[in-house]
């Protein structure tokens, strides 16, 4: 089983490079065409040759330091609970459901509203 290990080794990085190298936009891959990385990755991936210089040299990579793949410029993520604008908008949310309808002749008023003083127990007793 060890025997086989370098090879299988092998095998996975021709196939991930090859695989990476067809998904990659024009617009990323540096110095050569597309098609020439392609061929390169194919005819010297035996040899690790073509997938070594595909990561190395044939796509453009984002590094940590520029935020990530699709990070460019924005603002890093924020859980909803530390967004200061998600809670603004609970707030909002919040004071309209709390706001009475002024389509409602009988106003917005909850019969089963704890806080109501008038309202009534459901057995006719009055509020504690």
């Amino acid at each position: 089983m060890l025997r086989a290990l370098p090879f299988l080794l092998i095998l996975a990085l021709w196939i991930y490079a090859f695989i990476d190298c067809l998904n990659t936009p024009e617009k990323e891959v540096k110095h050569l065409p597309k098609i020439a990385w392609v061929i390169i990755v194919l005819l010297f991936g035996q040899v690790l040759i073509g997938p070594i210089a595909w990561f190395v040299a044939g796509k453009e990579r984002k590094g940590a330091l520029a935020g990530g793949p699709g990070r460019r410029g924005s603002a890093p993520w924020v859980a909803p609970d530390d967004n200061p604008e998600f809670l603004k908008s609970l707030g909002e949310e919040n004071r309209r459901k709390a706001a009475p309808d002024p389509t409602d002749p009988a106003g917005s008023a909850d019969p089963t509203d704890p806080t109501d003083p008038d309202r009534q127990d459901p057995k006719g007793d009055a509020p504690k």
